[in-house]
């Protein structure tokens, strides 16, 4: 990336006070919101440098590549938490399990039950989200959203994992009040899963990117993905 250290500063910046901004419209507290980095295809060294302007929290894609960044900095001081926000197949459960503080694209009760077995004792439970298709995008990954409530209600009851919320997707839409309505049905299905099963610790509704963080805090989300507006633009292989 080669980017000077006072410029991702700033982008690190401009991000929060989007979010900030965000949380002020729509009445809530500055810290109702939780900043995850994305940095898929970004080097561990650009990891480090945006740790250094205080970014704690990041989020990998693409599993192999994420394992070999939080290997490389093993060492970084506050340590950093790292979310698979990427396709979990069967083949990778315990790569993710190992490595991982949270599971944010778990959509079948297989790969939770692969997860729960392959964590290991000495490391705290993984923390989950389920992950939703809620506007039913043809293309995408997650459970449908009338089957969420049976599988964290199952999800719940494993040792070793930590049901924590939900994630969505959405495909994009024009307009701020589209956007809004779209994320507002996960936020709905959100309190829904969390009246029913009674859990304390069900307390993250992952939505909103780069270009509708806006919109996702105004419907209630509690963590936006945010990569681009951080690192800048990808090139990929």
């Amino acid at each position: 990336m080669n980017t000077p250290d006072h410029v991702l500063h700033d982008k690190l910046q401009a991000v929060q006070a989007r979010i900030a901004a965000a949380c002020v419209a729509s009445n809530r507290p500055a810290n109702a919101v939780q900043l995850l980095a994305v940095s898929k295809t970004f080097s561990a060294d650009d990891v480090r440098q945006v740790a250094a302007c205080g970014q704690r929290d990041f989020g990998e894609n693409y599993i192999q590549e994420g394992v070999d960044k939080i290997t490389a900095l093993q060492g970084v001081a506050p340590p950093l938490v790292w979310h698979c926000i990427g396709p979990i197949q069967s083949n990778k459960t315990k790569l993710v399990a190992e490595h991982f503080d949270w599971a944010h694209t778990v959509d079948r009760f297989k790969i939770a039950q692969r997860l729960r077995d392959q964590r290991p004792p000495h490391l705290p439970p993984l923390n989950v989200c389920l992950q939703v298709n809620i506007d039913g995008g043809e293309t995408k990954s997650g459970i449908a959203p009338a089957d969420v409530l049976a599988l964290a209600a199952e999800v719940a009851k494993l040792p070793r994992l930590e049901l924590r919320g939900l994630m969505t997707i959405p495909d994009p839409v024009e307009g701020f009040d589209a956007q809004v309505a779209v994320h507002a049905k996960a936020r709905a299905l959100f309190d829904e899963v969390k009246a029913a099963l009674n859990l304390p610790q069900f307390d993250t509704l992952s939505m909103g990117m780069t270009g509708d963080l806006e919109a996702a805090v105004q419907a209630g989300s509690t963590m936006v993905r945010v990569g681009t507006a951080i690192f800048g633009g990808r090139t990929y292989a």
